[in-house]
């Protein structure tokens, strides 16, 4: 019998299950697919405040978006830093004096301390003007952060699982019915169809895109229509500058973009905002929205951006919370908590909403509903203490990279940053005593090891080579498609001996 039983895998539900592990309750967590396959792998990954929420006087969600920033930074200082972002000012939308107010708020809203405040830039002498057309005069500059958010979510899960929570991947919940005061779960293997039955006190509804098809298929409430689907796109092209700040623009129709540099050759530009209808599984770019994309781009860079520059794309289905907004940036980005039941008969917390930023808030807004209703056990302590990795303070990055690399002289510069990124203070758990590159087995193509892949599959869940090279790390967009086929089948092989 399980205290709390947790239905998802994105950064909500893996949040929940490691909060509530640590104060003492038994968890089980399923997810139907990977860790952070749906919403959670395809945001801009960004922790932020949410600038433009000021617009809809979501005071509440930015300032508490602004406080998690250092939070998380403290965190898991491997996979989150710091970032500068540069906003222009375009002269026929949004007023400078406006720009100021709001980012004058931004700075004193959320107890910053550590990220530096904002600051006037001239972008006729400024370095990050240099990319921009000639109109572009004044900016505005002020701090973020950037995160891996896939690893985010892989990284609350281990933590969970180390602290004793079951995290089981690929296995859906099919069915839940109330049982002599708790809940009977039947959860099925997707990879093998086997079936067998938990049970818990409490259920939690965290299932994301799919909150309402859970709601219907496995409860039996076909009504369900809690959520609005909102469709974000990106695209990921050739770096358009060199410098290491973001830039977040305005768009004519009132939506504002962000070009940000990415994995270290790249820039990534997005997002949009559409309603989506359909499978969220099944979610991709449109030619309108890469299309939109380059445009928007095109209206600030003096390089323009064509379809053809475009090397990756991602889409992915924002399960707002449906406030009845008119337009789908409009929608709240804010959380609804929804619980059904009571402790006798058994209490099911639903989750409707939410961003990543303050995942952590969520997570502990809904153990006040569990404890509540399983009577409480441990103190709130989840900011308090580091993910797996992140046992280092926020500002000794560089030279933790630079004593990795010292030890390991054989790893070029690019896969010794991708390393510490990924793992920090873990990254000597898979190097070990190695000397060279090939004590580390087949490297399957930019740095990417037998150490590594069996490091990801035995403690971080990882089954197919999607599942590395796209959410565990982002090397999809450097292995060709032969070196994806060979680690395909070197998985494939790994996980058969081990069955």
């Amino acid at each position: 019998m399980y205290d709390i039983a947790v239905i998802g895998g994105g950064i909500n539900g893996c949040g929940i299950a490691r909060d509530a592990v640590g104060r003492g309750y038994s968890v089980c967590l399923a997810e139907m697919s990977d860790l952070a396959s749906g919403t959670s792998s395809w945001s801009t990954k960004l922790i932020h405040g949410g600038l433009r929420y000021l617009e809809h006087y979501e005071f509440r969600l930015v300032r508490e978006s602004l406080e998690e920033r250092e939070v998380l930074w403290a965190m898991a200082p491997h996979i989150v830093r710091p970032m500068r972002f540069v906003l222009p000012h375009h002269s026929g939308l949004r007023p400078a004096w406006l720009l100021r107010l709001g980012l004058f708020l931004y700075d004193h809203l959320g107890g910053r301390k550590l990220l530096p405040p904002t600051r006037v830039l001239n972008l006729t002498s400024d370095e990050a003007g240099a990319p921009l057309k000639a109109v572009f005069r004044k900016g505005f500059e002020y701090s973020d952060c950037w995160v891996d958010d896939a690893r985010l979510v892989v990284l609350n899960a281990r933590d969970a699982a180390n602290r004793g929570a079951d995290i089981h991947t690929r296995t859906q919940v099919v069915k839940a019915v109330r049982e002599d005061g708790h809940w009977r779960v039947t959860l099925r293997d997707l990879r093998t169809g086997a079936e067998r039955d938990i049970e818990a006190r409490l259920l939690v509804n965290a299932a994301g895109p799919w909150v309402d098809r859970v709601l219907g298929e496995t409860f039996g409430r076909n009504g369900a229509r809690n959520v609005r689907l909102v469709q974000g796109s990106h695209i990921v092209v050739p770096k358009l500058y060199d410098h290491d700040r973001s830039y977040i623009f305005q768009n004519s129709d009132g939506r504002i973009f962000f070009a940000i540099p990415y994995e270290r050759d790249f820039t990534l530009i997005g997002t949009t905002d559409r309603d989506y209808q359909g499978d969220p599984a099944k979610v991709a770019i449109t030619p309108e929205e890469s299309a939109y994309l380059c445009a928007a781009a095109g209206e600030y860079f003096k390089r323009q951006v064509a379809v053809d520059d475009i090397v990756w794309t991602y889409s992915g289905v924002r399960p707002l919370f449906d406030d009845g907004a008119s337009k789908a940036q409009e929608a709240t980005r804010d959380y609804v908590l929804r619980e059904e039941g009571d402790p006798e008969s058994g209490v099911l917390v639903n989750i409707f909403g939410g961003k990543l930023t303050t995942y952590r808030r969520l997570a502990n807004s809904v153990m006040k509903k569990i404890e509540a209703a399983l009577g409480s056990k441990g103190p709130e302590w989840s900011g308090s203490e580091p993910l797996p990795g992140g046992d280092f303070p926020v500002l000794e990055f560089a030279g933790r990279l630079q004593a990795l690399k010292q030890k390991y002289p054989f790893l070029d510069d690019g896969t010794a940053l991708r390393i510490e990124r990924q793992f920090g203070t873990l990254a000597e758990t898979i190097l070990g005593n190695a000397k060279a590159l090939s004590d580390l087995g087949r490297d399957f193509g930019a740095g990417l090891t037998e150490a590594e892949v069996r490091y990801l599959m035995s403690r971080e869940w990882a089954v197919t080579a999607e599942d590395i090279l796209w959410r565990r790390s982002k090397l999809g967009l450097r292995l060709s498609k032969a070196q994806v086929d060979a680690l395909e089948s070197y998985m494939a092989e790994v996980s058969s001996r081990a069955a």
